[in-house]
């Protein structure tokens, strides 16, 4: 079941759910969720290792960082590939889990959102792959919204499926 704008505000305020939303998010989400913005964008380089028990991702460098006092864009050519960084945190209880969606207005723009799946119990930070698959630069403002966050009640029937998963 996703949960809606009025349970997510609650947990918000009881939980932390999510840390640093925006007053809009906060005053009057749109959608079954909140969207959230662009925090910082690093470019990779160097090498990754994908194994069957061991990973190395590629090295990273910050290319900009989201500063409320002091606009800033970033140019993405056609072919580019970023890591985006979310202003937002989360803390998702065992219970809830996150599926994203990016907003129209990237993909009508040529970038493709690649996003992944927050796990049960995950407390932190969120990144993402954007990539310029279209045929024109995009100028990205940091602090804008760029995907919409969903959030699903994950059932477990009782205390034991809470310690399959070696949570008490």
């Amino acid at each position: 079941m996703i949960l809606g704008p009025a349970t997510l505000l609650k947990l918000v305020r009881e939980k932390q759910l999510v840390e640093n939303l925006s007053e809009r998010e906060l005053a009057n989400p749109e959608g079954a969720g909140f969207d959230l913005r662009v925090g910082e964008i690093y470019k990779i380089s160097g090498g990754a290792f994908l194994g069957e028990t061991e990973r190395k991702t590629p090295e990273i460098e910050l290319v900009a960082k989201f500063d409320p006092k002091n606009k800033q864009c970033v140019t993405i050519q056609p072919g580019d590939f970023y890591l985006v960084k979310t202003i937002e945190k989360v803390n998702t209880p065992l219970d809830i889990t996150i599926n994203f969606k990016p907003r129209s207005t990237t993909f009508r723009s040529g970038l493709f959102l690649r996003t992944g799946n927050v796990a049960p119990g995950y407390q932190g930070e969120l990144t993402f792959a954007l990539k310029n698959e279209g045929t024109v630069p995009v100028t990205l403002e940091l602090g804008a919204r760029i995907v919409h966050a969903q959030f699903e009640q994950v059932t477990l029937r009782t205390r034991a499926g809470f310690a399959a998963l070696g949570r008490t």
